[in-house]
């Protein structure tokens, strides 16, 4: 693999490599670590919908990334960095939160993309995809069985090492793997691509390529074509290229690494090119560069308003290689006569100034109308629905009050030791380079490790470390390298409280 721009990576991420004077190029300007669940004065006010809409904290679960709709109201919502799916009870007590939530599966391998078809509920791991017998129709019933292997063998690691993986009108079995890499030459094929199986046999391959990171993806109702999101490459600038919609077709290309946006060369890869990029697909519509477009749901159900129904709502995870902050929403997408794609607010308020509360995943849509956004940032599931209806109240944590330690279970001695095995990895990665204001690496917007012991306990940094948010990169250090880093950077918050 010929990967390109890497030295302009590394000096983002603060790596100490050589120094290109582009600030813009190197913005690492994103929200660090977990916030937490907005309370109930924030929606209405400062988290919006458009009229005819209200919205409300529904559940709160760290970490959730994809969601899947369960006929009767619950959801099945993945928790990769933990390992686990997870069910989220509907709410049939009607006090307007989820009645609770309980692990279905664990001990997976980042369990990240989620179906259910035919009496199997599809897990996409980073390496295969699986499946387990599981009953939508009873709400009481849990997966039964033992885990097929649907698909094995998946190209792991690197950059993007979410999968998604949803079953087509057609029957067949689609999974989306997002490259190893910004932008490189890829040795395997189905890296930066969209692959079709067959569930029973396992058979199966390309389906689609250059998609760099097509997380989300659905079918539109009445055409049955399939559209997906992509994540447009980064260090080009904080308004280039844009992320991107792409009407998927078996056998289309779609540009990367040589081409960005609607067939523009790549100044890395796009040199002697022109063939494949003019015979390349350009995307269907286009949205703000960075703005990382995740899931995607067309609404489907009767209940919506006739200008919402078959409109497809997209999650804006937002920026990191910006100067100034962008994205952090959910969109609607509108489908003009002429084919023509509009692009409105539909949830907004997640980010205000440099201040961000939220970040948003992924969308679901339950038969009776109601809408369900999950954002990992807050560690939380929101729910919308037709009419005013007011936010429900949760408890707030008191201000002001004492911090537990999260490092109170470890003795002085192994405090000490681990710590400064810690500052010395912190210092071998040149760590500073991206987090500390006082000595960031040129171009660099620092991200500060602010109260990450009211954020993290010690195992879930650890953990955290292991398959960090980009831009970060994951390190290569072993387990114990891991813990010593988070006790050192523990300890480093336990001292600034006191």
């Amino acid at each position: 693999m010929r990967a390109i721009g890497l030295g302009v990576a590394l000096v983002a991420l603060g790596f100490g490599a050589c120094r290109l004077l582009l600030p813009e190029r190197l913005a690492v300007n994103v929200p660090m670590g977990r916030g937490s669940p907005p309370s109930s004065d924030v929606f209405g006010g400062r988290i919006q919908v458009p009229p005819g809409f209200s919205i409300r904290l529904w559940a709160e679960l760290p970490r959730v990334r994809f969601l899947r709709p369960v006929p009767g109201g619950d959801l099945l919502a993945s928790v990769p960095r933990e390992g686990r799916v997870v069910r989220l009870l509907a709410d049939r007590d009607g006090d307007g939160r989820s009645d609770g939530s309980e692990t279905l599966l664990a001990d997976l391998d980042r369990p990240h993309g989620l179906d259910l078809h035919g009496g199997w509920l599809y897990v996409a791991e980073t390496g295969a995809v699986r499946r387990i017998r599981f009953d939508p129709a009873d709400p009481a019933a849990g997966v039964s069985g033992a885990l097929e292997t649907v698909v094995s063998g998946l190209p792991a690691g690197g950059n993007h090492w979410t999968r998604t993986a949803r079953i087509g009108p057609d029957g067949g079995l689609y999974v989306s793997v997002g490259s190893s890499c910004n932008v490189c030459e890829e040795e395997d094929p189905r890296r930066a691509a969209m692959l079709r199986f067959d569930p029973e046999s396992g058979r199966g391959g390309l389906y689609a390529r250059g998609l760099r990171n097509a997380v989300g993806f659905d079918w539109r109702p009445g055409t049955g074509e399939l559209y997906a999101t992509d994540n447009g490459r980064d260090l080009l600038g904080d308004d280039f290229p844009p992320c991107e919609l792409n009407r998927v077709v078996e056998g289309g290309d779609y540009g990367w690494p040589v081409a960005n946006g609607d067939r523009i060369p790549d100044p890395d890869l796009g040199a002697g090119q022109k063939a494949r990029i003019a015979a390349s697909l350009p995307p269907v519509h286009g949205f703000r560069a960075h703005n990382a477009p995740l899931g995607i749901t067309f609404l489907r159900s009767d209940a919506q308003p006739a200008g919402y129904r078959g409109a497809a709502l997209v999650a804006l995870h937002g920026s990191w290689n910006r100067t100034r902050k962008d994205g952090y929403k959910v969109v609607s997408l509108h489908w003009g006569e002429s084919g023509r794609i509009e692009e409105r607010d539909f949830v907004w308020g997640f980010l205000e100034g440099e201040n961000v509360i939220g970040r948003p995943v992924d969308v679901a849509e339950l038969g009776d109308g109601s809408i369900f956004v999950s954002d990992d940032y807050a560690g939380a599931v929101y729910r919308i629905t037709r009419g005013a209806g007011e936010a429900v109240s949760r408890t707030a944590p008191a201000a002001g009050g004492a911090r537990s330690d999260p490092l109170a279970a470890l003795a002085e001695g192994e405090r000490r030791a681990a710590a400064a095995r810690g500052s010395a990895l912190w210092e071998r990665h040149a760590c500073a380079g991206c987090h500390d204001p006082r000595d960031h690496d040129p171009g660099v917007v620092p991200v500060e490790l602010r109260d990450l012991g009211a954020r993290y306990d010690l195992e879930g940094l650890a953990s955290y470390l292991a398959a960090p948010t980009p831009p970060m990169p994951a390190f290569d250090l072993t387990p114990g390298e891991r813990r010593d880093l988070a006790v050192s950077l523990l300890a480093d918050g336990v001292r600034a409280d006191r």
